[in-house]
């Protein structure tokens, strides 16, 4: 008799492959999608930094129009988007300063607050030309942990 040799056929073993490849699909497919939402988050940032830039020199031209019509002497009180103003005369004795001090809204948030000291037609001395925060400001209360770990 003849002995016949037996081949047992296995198929190659692709095991830890696969799972490797799956494994490095899976993580590209993450990153990728990671990338994506930063890149969405960064354009929103974009746009809002875009739109307070805006915002501020919107009130900054408004406030220069203003400053060349209270220059020129002529009333400026009527100029759009003016917040407020405020006159203040001040008498050193015998001599009398004349402060003009107004508001532009930027946002919600902010204003620019300016104020100008004029002495006469064309002569005056920008004294204060700033964006401020508007509302009160709330202390956070914060969190006890000492109450709540015993």
């Amino acid at each position: 008799m003849k002995e016949q040799k037996r081949s047992s056929f296995s198929p190659p073993a692709l095991g830890g492959a696969s799972l490797l490849v799956i494994f490095a699909v899976l993580a590209l497919t993450i990153f990728a999608l990671l990338s994506l939402s930063t890149v969405r988050a960064d354009g929103r940032l974009s746009d809002a930094a875009n739109q307070a830039i805006q915002d501020y020199y919107e009130a900054d031209c408004k406030a220069q129009q203003y400053l060349a019509l209270l220059r020129l002497g002529e009333d400026a009180a009527n100029l759009e988007g003016l917040d407020d103003v405020d006159t203040v005369v001040i008498d050193y004795g015998g001599y009398t300063e004349r402060r003009e001090y107004f508001t532009f809204p930027i946002s919600d948030t902010q204003e620019l607050q300016v104020e100008v000291r004029v002495d006469g037609v064309n002569d005056y001395e920008i004294l204060r030309w700033q964006a401020v925060p508007v509302g009160e400001w709330e202390a956070d209360e914060g969190i006890d942990l000492w109450d709540m770990m015993f």
